[in-house]
Parts: structure tokens; C-alpha cells; sequence
């Protein structure tokens, strides 16, 4: 192999592909990251759960591949100057050589790297920057506990022409709904994607302007075990296996009808939580007193130390005391991507609703329900 590629596409494109590296590598060889070139460069990681390729354009004096160690290609490719980049590999090494710098990496045998699934059916495709919104949005409320996997991921439930992105932790539940373009119109599909590599995807896929998604479901089109998600965009591609267990039935949980309805400026309440939660011991609550045009925040008790401030407020209903934990309330608050925070409430120890501010006659495209802590706790 021998080809001369641009440093800043070599980068970027060595740097998503390291995203399918894992941690701690079962054989030596997934620790590498392959190198093909023909007419173009292709780069793959792989580490039997999530697949990650992409392709970008080089001068090819001599086609072949090589496979070296993925982050330390990482490293070297982040580290290199403005310049073209010369690689060139003849068996048991690979040289980099960028203006007056030349790094000699050795290699490890091409033949032993695991075969990369290929991507399932198309299922469909989306906006890429939508969908790396809904995503952020959806994600906030995902768990980090591993023991509950079924939690860690975000369920894409599938209708027709309507995507339907949810998370929860238990103890706050987002739900963000939008459109896409399906393969076919009697699409109707229910996944659960780790949310880690959701959110790495979509981030990463904003330099196109479409996602692709492609889909294979237990049992279709030989999926084995919980099935495959696929996405592609901007000359770069990645699968992932879906997560199994139960998700919750969430529906249940979101209001019918609200008894008082809370109106704010998104960023002054931002602001006003976090600074209040200054003075909010680990794992103790803002405690908020809604009243007619205003939101007093508290935090602080007895001997510590003590912040109260206080917000205009369009508010309807029955004065409310309500507590939550201020970081759960701020993720809300920074995902509902309106200047307006809407807070609906059925009773003060229910979750409490969070959106935007919709237009007359619509319905919210994001919902963040978020579970009160019980004052005096």
C-alpha cells in the first residue's frame, strides 16, 4: 500500500473510526484499525457489538491494506501537521510520513481481523441535524447503570412516516417525536440502541446531509440475536447490535391533564438553578414555591449554607412547593431547545412535565417528565 491523503480528513475520518475500538480488546487484533486502499482509503474498527467504517478520497500509487493499532493511529493522525500525509506499509510495518515527521508503526496480520457485518435493509432515512437534535434531546434521561442495560439505551419506536425517540432512568422519562422518510409506508418497528453510541453517531454524522438508517430485526433478513441498527452519512457508516430486555411502558406515565401550568424564560431559570444549586449538597434538591407571577428557588437548610432567589413567573393554579434534583432539572431545561420552559403539574409528589412552549393548536415535539424529591427528605 502506498497512497498520499489531506491531514485534516485523515483525522477526522481516524477519529470516528476509533469509536468501534474496544476498551479492552478480547484478541489483540481488534485493538487495530484497518487500513484498505484502492481508489479510496477505507478505514474499520470493530468489536463485535459496534462496526465503524468510513472512506475518504486519496492519491493511490499502489493499492493494499494494513492493520496497526487504533489509537495510537489516532494519536499520531491528531497530532500531525497542516500537510499531506504519505502512508505506506510492506508487511510487518506501516510508515506515516507528514512534512519533516515520519512515524513506523508496526503491524498486525490483515487475515486474522474479524469479517464487519454488513449493513441491514434500509429502513429510511432523516435530516442529519434533526436527527442529531432528537437524539441529544432523547438521550438526557438514559441510565449509566449497567446492571439495568435495558435502561442504558434509547428506544426508537418506528410508525409510518413518525420516529419516536425515549430514555428514561427511572426517575425522569424524555420523549421526543419527529418525521423521517421511511423505506415504506407500513413501517412499524419498536429497538433499544445503546445510548453511548446513539449519541457518538449522530454527532458524528452531521457532515452530511442525510442519515441513513437501516434496520434488521431478530430473526430478519438473518439477524441473530437481539438484531442490528445501521446508519450511514457523509462517507462514513456504522452498525450497532440492539439491546435486549424490557423497556418500560412509558405511556402510562405522561399526564392527561395538569392542574397548574408554570411559564418561564429558559435561560434565566437555567441560570437561576444553577446558581442556587451552589450551595446544594451531592444528591439534595432545589426546592421551588410557585404563586401567582412568581418562582421562588431555594436551596440550603439549617446550619448550611443558604440561597434563595427569585424569578417572574406566568403561573396558573394553586400555589406549589415541588423539589427536584437541580441537575436532572437543568438537563431538562437545556434539551427542551425553546426560549420558553413550560412546567405542567398534576399534584406536588407526581413528576412534573417539561417543555417548550408549543404554537397554538400543536402538541409538544419534546417531553421531559421529571420525578419530584419529597420535601423534608
Amino acid at each position: 500500500m502506498k497512497i498520499q491523503v489531506e491531514r485534516d480528513a485523515l483525522a477526522e475520518a481516524v477519529a470516528w473510526t476509533a469509536r468501534g475500538l474496544p476498551a479492552r480488546p478480547a484478541v489483540p487484533v481488534l485493538a487495530g484499525m484497518r487500513m484498505q486502499a484502492d481508489a479510496e482509503l477505507a478505514l474499520a474498527s470493530f468489536d463485535y457489538d459496534v462496526s465503524a467504517q468510513a472512506r475518504i478520497p486519496v492519491a493511490t500509487e499502489e493499492e493494499g491494506s494494513a492493520l496497526v493499532s487504533g489509537r495510537l493511529l489516532a494519536e499520531i493522525t491528531r497530532s500531525l501537521p497542516a500537510r499531506p500525509v504519505q502512508i505506506s506499509s510492506d508487511g510487518s510495518r506501516a510508515t506515516l510520513t507528514c512534512g519533516s515527521t515520519t512515524f513506523t508503526l508496526l503491524t498486525m496480520p490483515v487475515e486474522d481481523y474479524p469479517t464487519l457485518p454488513e449493513m441491514p435493509p434500509a429502513a429510511g432515512s432523516i435530516g442529519s441535524d434533526a436527527f442529531a437534535t432528537a437524539v441529544n434531546q432523547s438521550a438526557a434521561a438514559a441510565g449509566r447503570d449497567d446492571t439495568l442495560p435495558a435502561l442504558t439505551g434509547v428506544r426508537i419506536e418506528i410508525e409510518a412516516d413518525t420516529l419516536t425517540l425515549v430514555s428514561t432512568d427511572r426517575y425522569r422519562l424524555a420523549v421526543r417525536e419527529l418525521r423521517w422518510n421511511p423505506a415504506r409506508s407500513d413501517l412499524s418497528a419498536s429497538v433499544l440502541i445503546p445510548a453511548r453510541a446513539l449519541l457518538e453517531t449522530a454527532r458524528a454524522l452531521t457532515s452530511g446531509a442525510e442519515v441513513s438508517i437501516a434496520l434488521a430485526l431478530p430473526g430478519e433478513d438473518g439477524a441473530a440475536g437481539e438484531g442490528m441498527i445501521g446508519f450511514e452519512g457523509g462517507g462514513r457508516r456504522t452498525t450497532t447490535r440492539l439491546l435486549g430486555g424490557d423497556f418500560p411502558r412509558y405511556q402510562t406515565l405522561l399526564p392527561s391533564q395538569v392542574n397548574a401550568v408554570a411559564e418561564l424564560a429558559t435561560p434565566s431559570f437555567a441560570e437561576a438553578v444553577k446558581r442556587v444549586a451552589l450551595v446544594a449538597e451531592r444528591n439534595t434538591a432545589v426546592r421551588l414555591s410557585f404563586s401567582a407571577g412568581q418562582l421562588v428557588l431555594e436551596a440550603g437548610t439549617g446550619d448550611e449554607a443558604q440561597a434563595v432567589e427569585v424569578l417572574d413567573a406566568g403561573y396558573e393554579g394553586d400555589d406549589l412547593q415541588i423539589a427536584f434534583n437541580p441537575t436532572y432539572l437543568l438537563d431538562g431545561l437545556s434539551a427542551i431547545d425553546s426560549d420558553t420552559a413550560r412546567m405542567s403539574f398534576t399534584e406536588p409528589g407526581k413528576p412534573a412535565l417539561i417543555t417548550g412552549k408549543p404554537a397554538p393548536d400543536e402538541q409538544p415535539d419534546y417531553r421531559y417528565l421529571l420525578m419530584p424529591i419529597r420535601l423534608g427528605a
